[in-house]
């Protein structure tokens, strides 16, 4: 996979970056985020597909990504299809920083050392190149503005700002009401976006790992949300849902 064109996590992290602060918004749910967009990411390069609510490795060729190559061995080594929400519910340690540490490499944003309180070590990362962030997020803007439906990646990509719950961060306030009800309505434009957006909710919800009904899933694409587990899904005992938490930190 060349470098001319920018991974899907890599632009969900920029669009989570605040150009103020210099910090990411949704940090928790990001990281559960990250880990779904490196799976539709290997999936638009052909190295897994969707079987049912599992993800299934179809072609174990590196990519050339290090990092995503590193999910892709991971998931080869499963040996059979693994449940989306398995996945992104498992140990995603240091995920966010890995990818901070490459956006830095790569020179789309560099690092800020501060202190908190003045105490705490602190790092801030700023983007160098404004015009990216600006890329990305007018793609969304477009698809939200005009209806039509997005490519792949973008759709892709609006599934899960919904899922990680960025609406509110892109489109903030009452004005911004309406672009993040149609944000969540693009989650139907592609299933692997949409399937992985649904498992990162999940998680969230401490949804139980169950088979997600086909036909509740068709005709409620855009019911489920931050906060809101989707229809046909049952929610986990307290227990269960104390483990997902704790899975996405």
């Amino acid at each position: 996979m060349g470098r001319s064109r920018r991974t899907l996590p890599e632009e969900l992290l920029l669009l989570a970056l605040d150009p103020t602060t210099g910090t990411t918004a949704q940090p928790q749910s990001l990281d559960l985020g990250l880990a779904g967009a490196q799976l539709v990411e290997l999936a638009l390069a052909g190295r897994i597909a969707p079987d049912g609510d599992r993800i299934a490795v179809v072609m174990p060729r590196p990519t050339g990504d290090p990092t995503l190559d590193s999910a892709l061995e991971l998931l080869r080594r499963r040996g059979s299809p693994v449940r989306a929400v398995h996945w992104i519910g498992g140990p995603r340690l240091g995920l966010r920083q890995t990818y901070l540490s490459h956006l830095e490499r790569c020179g789309m944003v560099h690092a800020v050392a501060g202190q908190m309180c003045g105490v705490l070590p602190t790092t801030r990362y700023q983007a160098t190149d404004t015009a990216i962030s600006r890329e990305i997020r007018a793609r969304l803007d477009s698809a939200i503005r005009t209806g039509v439906p997005p490519d792949p990646r973008t759709a892709a990509l609006a599934a899960l700002a919904h899922a990680v719950g960025l609406g509110k961060h892109l489109y903030p306030g009452n004005e911004g009401r309406s672009s993040r009800s149609r944000l969540r309505d693009l989650i139907r434009h592609d299933p692997m976006g949409g399937l992985v957006a649904h498992a990162v909710m999940d998680v969230q919800n401490g949804v139980a790992a169950q088979p997600r009904r086909a036909a509740a899933h068709a005709a409620h694409p855009a019911q489920a949300g931050p906060g809101r587990p989707a229809a046909g899904v049952p929610m986990q005992p307290r227990r269960g849902a104390a483990m997902a938490r704790a899975a996405a930190h």
